[in-house]
């Protein structure tokens, strides 16, 4: 049998909605702008980006641990990468070890556990091994899957909350910049200098909000998901080589979790071979 490595692991690809989402919105933003008659210097303020990300940066550290904070956003690379594991492999992985266990017993799969890279498996198989029974298995482990989802799910909610704190960082940054037009209306170079960074700090609230952080959240509940299924397939595969099921039965039901994953694998050869075309 191939190595769990060999099989399980997949390269990261580069997100190809995300890349063209953020061209599309930056696309469309700087074009409907400049089609009326607008530059792309006027919106360049430094000061507005300070006022909106410093204060949006130092609200969500006030709110979360500094160590969520950092994990959360160590977590973009999965925003911009496709990565996690490849669910046929995996099924095709688990199969071997069902065939193997069916013919020499669960405990032959103690020699396979060096070669498992998937910490859930892993364990998992671990406790088959040592004989645990099929309802205490899925009891310790559905255990630790909620465990695991509930601390993925800090990093939308670290997000989600920036998203909100960014348009209000936006409107303080306005109200300053009308504080500084107030103080010096008498130089008309200030006057036109604090309304600039005025309404450039609501802009870069706004999309701050709504072209990162909010869609930033969005993709990694995705990435949750994703990570949330292959835990429930490999939970279901265990079991069922634990139970001593058919091989045939076993890829039948694990099957059914890449069911919804058929269109966009096959999205991906069909990019594949339009790429090998040109």
């Amino acid at each position: 049998m191939p190595p769990a490595a060999t099989l399980s692991e997949v390269k990261n690809t580069l997100d190809k909605a995300t890349l063209g989402g953020i061209a599309l919105a930056i696309a469309g933003i700087l074009g409907g702008m400049m089609m009326e008659g607008g530059k792309i210097v006027q919106i360049i303020q430094p000061t507005a980006a300070m006022i909106v990300l410093g204060g949006t940066i130092g609200g969500i550290m006030i709110s979360y641990p500094l160590p969520v904070v950092m994990t959360s956003f160590s977590r973009m690379r999965q925003v911009i990468f496709e990565g996690g594991v490849n669910l046929d492999s995996l099924i095709k992985e688990m199969l071997a070890y069902a065939q193997k266990a069916r013919k020499e017993g669960i405990i032959s799969l103690d020699n396979e556990l060096a070669n498992v890279k998937n910490p859930f498996l892993k364990k998992s198989l671990m406790l088959a091994i040592d004989g645990t029974e099929p309802e205490e298995l899925k009891k310790i482990m559905v255990l630790e899957m909620d465990n695991q989802s509930e601390q993925e799910e800090k990093a939308p909610q670290v997000f989600e909350a920036a998203g909100g704190f960014a348009p209000t960082m936006g409107i303080v940054g306005a109200v300053l910049g009308l504080i500084q037009v107030m103080q010096h209306l008498s130089d008309v170079t200030e006057v036109g200098r604090g309304i600039a960074v005025a309404f450039v700090a609501t802009i870069y609230g706004l999309v701050c909000a709504n072209i990162i952080f909010f869609p930033v959240a969005g993709k990694l509940k995705h990435r949750n998901r994703q990570e949330e299924l292959t835990r429930e397939m490999i939970l279901e595969g265990v079991i069922s080589i634990l139970e001593g099921l058919n091989p045939r039965m076993i890829e039948t039901k694990l099957r059914g979790f890449v069911v919804g994953n058929q269109e966009q694998e096959k999205e991906k050869e069909r990019e594949k071979e339009l790429e090998r075309a040109s």
